[in-house]
């Protein structure tokens, strides 16, 4: 069922959700040696109800040499609600941030766009190599930018939150995105294996990160509503933030 749902739910949802789905596939596959990532069984491809609406979820995950997981989320509930989430969990073996991106839509127009490369070992500092490779990017300026939630702490100063208000805000909210995977990738792939002091460290930045993202209400309240609590936090803490070993 999955093989044959992967085009049409992409398809059927707000085309910059389609666009950079398919964006980020394309990054992944032209710098990265990847392979599968077995999720959890039956969490793969799910299908509920939400207030009457169908719920469709697809989870796409791959790993490679530098990252542990790498998870593409697509979501739709009937035609209220787009959902596309993205977050690649680095080996912590390398001293990289987390790259995380969502786009929530309904009826035709973007309400949140988020993108980031969030630091792990110091509170919005991210290394040097990926502090001067961001900052020659230069100014994303969008008319609609957005408050972080109380526990965005873990985001970066390079964070995106915005609510696009034209279709050139979408594409430059696309471009930007295509941009951090470009520096994350090709980062990923210079980085060298750290120290077992360092490996502490990010291995604890990963739980901050992944315990911060863990409070995020509204997308907990959209899963306890079509699957009940106990899936829900299954779901939140084995396909969406689950912790390093």
């Amino acid at each position: 069922m999955s093989t044959t749902s992967t085009p049409s739910l992409r398809e059927q949802q707000h085309p910059l959700i389609h666009q950079l789905a398919d964006c980020i596939e394309a990054v992944w596959h032209k710098h990265l040696d990847l392979s599968p990532y077995h999720l959890p069984e039956d969490l793969g491809y799910v299908e509920g109800r939400l207030e009457g609406e169908k719920l469709v979820i697809e989870n796409r995950c791959y790993q490679t040499p530098q990252f542990r997981k790498m998870h593409l989320e697509l979501a739709k509930v009937g035609n209220m609600l787009d959902i596309l989430h993205c977050v690649m969990f680095p080996r912590p073996e390398y001293d990289l941030p987390m790259f995380g991106c969502d786009l929530v839509g309904g009826r035709g127009q973007i309400s949140a766009a988020i993108a980031d490369l969030s630091p792990l070992k110091q509170k919005h500092i991210l290394p040097a190599s990926y502090t001067d490779a961001l900052s020659n990017l230069g100014a994303a300026n969008f008319s609609q930018p957005r408050e972080l939630p109380e526990w965005g702490d873990i985001f970066s100063d390079f964070c995106l939150f915005v609510r696009p208000s034209s279709s050139e805000e979408e594409t430059m909210f696309l471009l930007r995105v295509e941009n951090f995977l470009e520096i994350h990738c090709t980062q990923a792939i210079a980085s060298q294996p750290v120290t077992p002091e360092v490996k502490a460290q990010i291995i604890a930045g990963q739980h901050n990160y992944c315990n911060k993202q863990q409070q995020n209400d509204k997308t907990r309240r959209v899963l306890e509503k079509a699957f009940g609590e106990v899936w829900a936090e299954n779901y939140m803490t084995t396909v969406l933030f689950d912790l390093p070993d």
